[in-house]
């Protein structure tokens, strides 16, 4: 079974991020998954887990928001016993229960400083010593973590540990926020849909035109899970029936009403259109490395569109 088929879309930005993925898969580098809550991390680090040679070992996942400062140590590299009030065995942590398979590491960007040392530690020599312990043990794990946040930002605020930055960022892959790749939102819905037609036996609901048109034009601030959410709910209330903009939450209506906001004011002494948009390809080229499906992306175009203006300004491609 190919796991990746399970990560739904066929946008440009989702197909080289997917590709970028299978090419990971197959080797024991470290990976360090970006992008926004809800664009699908811990999917996208199973499918990576799925397809390699570790597939049939242990896959464990930790959220590194989730638990205290005083018990993520004890949950990581374990502890001995009498090591600290209530520790009554010596108890094994995730490195060792992980051993010869992969731990994720969700949030890695809330893993408390204190904690960054040791993990830094065992990423460069495969060594973990338990909370308590004055013998270390080595274990074979493979680690994905992931964040939401920009650890640039937390590195400058002393937040995060440069080094283990560093270690963890090998192979970086940013997951696109569901905004950006807006030529998925149908293939997703069709998905969840039939899903939870299958989950609570009903028929599933269709959505109209006009509310697709206000589906594709949202934000999505809670990405792919925001989508799932909005699906299931429908699914259950409005089975079988046609979905139209008003049976949308108020949220959906209230955005597709709001004008856009472009933050460009006509200059009093006017402008020259074509030469405007012909410097802008020229920035959208540049900046995306001559990349004319990134640069469509930039510029809310489809890429035809963009080849057509191309030629049409005579811009060259890089």
């Amino acid at each position: 079974m190919d796991y990746f088929n399970t990560i739904v879309g066929q946008s440009p930005a989702l197909d080289s991020l997917i590709r970028s993925a299978r090419l990971v898969a197959s080797t024991d580098v470290t990976v360090l998954l970006k992008g926004e809550t809800g664009t699908g991390k811990e999917i996208l680090a199973t499918a990576i887990q799925k397809q390699s040679s570790r597939a049939n070992k242990a896959f464990i996942t930790l959220n590194c928001a989730a638990l205290p400062e005083s018990l993520i140590e004890s949950e990581l590299f374990g502890h001995r016993k009498g090591a600290f009030t209530g520790a009554i065995s010596n108890t094994q942590g995730l490195l060792q229960a992980a051993d010869g398979g992969t731990l994720f590491l969700d949030e890695i960007n809330s893993l408390p400083v204190a904690i960054q040392a040791k993990l830094l530690r065992f990423l460069e020599s495969g060594e973990c010593l338990a909370v308590g312990d004055v013998s270390s043990y080595k274990v074979d794990v493979r680690v994905i973590a992931a964040t939401n946040a920009d650890i640039n930002q937390q590195i400058d605020a002393g937040e995060f540990r440069r080094d283990l930055y560093y270690r963890l960022n090998v192979v970086p892959l940013e997951l696109p926020a569901l905004s950006q790749r807006t030529e998925d939102i149908e293939h997703l819905i069709k998905h969840f849909l039939a899903l939870f037609a299958d989950t609570y036996s009903i028929v599933a609901p269709k959505f109209s035109k006009s509310a697709l048109k206000i589906l594709k034009a949202y934000s999505w601030p809670g990405n792919i899970r925001e989508l799932r959410n909005l699906c299931e709910r429908l699914s259950i209330l409005l089975a079988g029936r046609t979905i139209e903009p008003e049976n949308l939450p108020l949220e959906f209506i209230r955005a597709s009403d709001t004008p856009k906001a472009t933050g460009f004011t006509l200059p009093e002494t006017g402008l020259q259109l074509d030469a405007l948009e012909a410097n802008l390809i020229h920035q959208a080229l540049n900046r995306t490395q001559g990349n004319r499906s990134k640069s469509a992306r930039l510029l809310g175009l489809s890429r035809d569109t963009l080849i057509y203006r191309m030629q049409k300004h005579g811009v060259a491609s890089h």
